[in-house]
């Protein structure tokens, strides 16, 4: 095959950091190639280079498209030589139709008017190429991410596209989701269609990649060939880490929980905006020193669990009780369940755990400010000491607390979230998908902090879609399915398969 793409020599700096260091990377046309490296590596901010986000001159050294050296001053250049980048955060917007977001930007016309009829025949027929069954008129709001995913990818193809780069495409999709994903990929590569996948999902990346390009540091490591045989997990992860990680859950001293810190008994919630109760009867605890895991299919009501513990922030009409070290409490609002020892570490750090836009320290000491104030006024230099005391406790890795958090990798971005709510100095921490879109090395950081907490004798709910993970970090498991919980299984014991009986039943 020839090479379709070639980035020779990429360079990028940021205020204080370079992002890439004479990068170099090779696609062949027609293959499935995966980029992979630790969060901070680079991998986002190349192909942000390549699909034009960051213009000419913004970085030194050449792309070649097909035997031509590329200058692009914005998307719409890259999209006009068939290049289409689907970001992990979808750049659709909910209130329009589906088709209507398909052909944002590039309308179909007929004269100085814009051809509907026609715009909703084509949007038809891309998106049964991306095997997507919905009427072009939906809004993309009553979409899930799964299939808002394939319109963006549905979208891409409209542009006569030649080279798709997917950002974590899987991130947020369930199993079913992101199989259907792959097999996509799959056929488009069949119809000449080449693909860029980043991905930490290492399982995904060696069932379908032809090619795998590892960065490290903002350094191209090392590019591994399927055809030679090369790509196994343990092969990337040393080349990503820059050793080998024999344990992917480091081990925890076994040691005899302690009394019940939380209890609950018979939580409903009846979600108003649905119609309908989206938690039923759920009843569980968690001891002193425990790590409990939650269990169950996307849908099952996890997350509205953890919200209806927390304070129930989406106000659902809540019912039953809620026992903390003993003594029944009434957790109204996110303040009561702080007060009460609560704190929960969203699902969707960048959308509801940080302020992107704010600096670390400012994020880090925001549940918390009365702790560094006097008189109501914040002191300047306790909010930077504390900041650097989880800055080092925990290993954010940045040159200073007063960088802004959007400019911080994925997994930096999760450990300023974890300290946010760990100055709560809280006695149960609820984590909601504490790993989602984190890479290996900073998955095996998270779970040695989880490890620390819950020694020190810290109550922890575990919450994870990825069963190894669960079933790896926690002492008991709960399986929700539909709104209830199906059953417990002690993690040591328990089976995927057990898990997945449970949630699917």
């Amino acid at each position: 095959m020839s090479n379709i793409l070639e980035m020779r020599n990429i360079t990028k700096d940021f205020p204080g950091v370079r992002a890439l260091d004479d990068v170099s990377f090779l696609v062949k046309e027609g293959e499935i190639h995966c980029l992979v490296g630790e969060n901070g590596a680079g991998k986002s901010t190349l192909m942000k280079i390549l699909s034009g986000v960051y213009r000419k001159g913004e970085y030194q050294g050449d792309i070649v498209l097909s035997g031509e050296v590329m200058n692009f001053h914005g998307i719409r250049d890259s999209e006009r030589m068939g290049i289409g980048i689907i970001h992990q955060e979808l750049a659709l917007i909910p209130e329009l139709s589906v088709y209507e977001n398909m052909y944002l930007g590039h309308e179909i016309k007929r004269g100085s008017f814009i051809d509907w009829n026609e715009t909703i025949t084509q949007s038809v027929e891309f998106l049964r190429k991306v095997n997507l069954a919905v009427e072009p008129e939906e809004k993309v709001k009553n979409l899930g991410v799964g299939k808002q995913q394939l319109v963006e990818i549905a979208k891409a193809l409209s542009k006569d596209l030649k080279l798709l780069i997917l950002d974590e495409p899987t991130a947020a999709l369930n199993e079913e989701e992101s199989d259907n994903l792959l097999k996509l990929l799959t056929e488009l590569k069949s119809h000449g269609v080449t693909s860029i996948m980043i991905s930490h999902k290492l399982k995904e990346v060696i069932s379908i990649a032809d090619t795998v390009t590892v960065l490290r540091d903002g350094k191209t490591i090392c590019s591994l060939s399927k055809e030679k045989n090369e790509i196994n997990t343990q092969v990337i992860i040393k080349n990503m880490v820059g050793r080998e990680i024999s344990d992917v859950f480091p081990k925890r001293p076994i040691k005899e929980a302690g009394s019940v810190a939380l209890e609950v008994k018979n939580l409903n919630a009846f979600n108003r905006e649905l119609g309908r109760d989206i938690i039923k009867d759920a009843s569980f605890r968690v001891k002193k020193g425990e790590v409990v895991g939650i269990a169950g299919l996307m849908g099952a009501g996890r997350t509205e669990l953890a919200l209806s513990l927390f304070g129930n922030p989406l106000q659902y009409v809540v019912s039953g009780e809620i026992l903390i070290e003993g003594k029944k409490v009434s957790l109204s609002s996110p303040k009561s369940a702080i007060e009460a020892g609560l704190a929960y570490v969203t699902e969707d750090r960048k959308g509801n755990g940080l302020i992107l836009i704010q600096d670390i320290k400012q994020n880090i000491t925001l549940a918390n400010l009365r702790e560094i104030s006097k008189n109501s006024i914040i002191d300047a230099n306790q909010e930077i000491n504390v900041a650097n005391e989880y800055k080092q406790s925990i290993n954010i890795k940045t040159p200073s607390v007063e960088q802004k958090v959007q400019n911080l990798s994925g997994g930096n971005q999760q450990k300023v979230s974890l300290s946010k709510w760990l100055f709560t100095l809280p006695k149960i921490l609820i984590l909601d998908e504490p790993t989602r879109g984190i890479d290996v090395g900073a998955k095996f950081e998270i779970y040695t902090i989880i490890n620390t907490l819950v020694d020190e004798g810290l109550s922890i709910i575990l919450i994870s879609s990825e069963l190894p993970e669960v079933m790896g970090m926690s002492d008991r498991i709960y399986v929700m399915n539909q709104g209830r919980i199906a059953g417990e299984v002690e993690a040591k014991t328990a089976t995927a398969e057990q898990i997945m009986e449970l949630a699917t039943d």
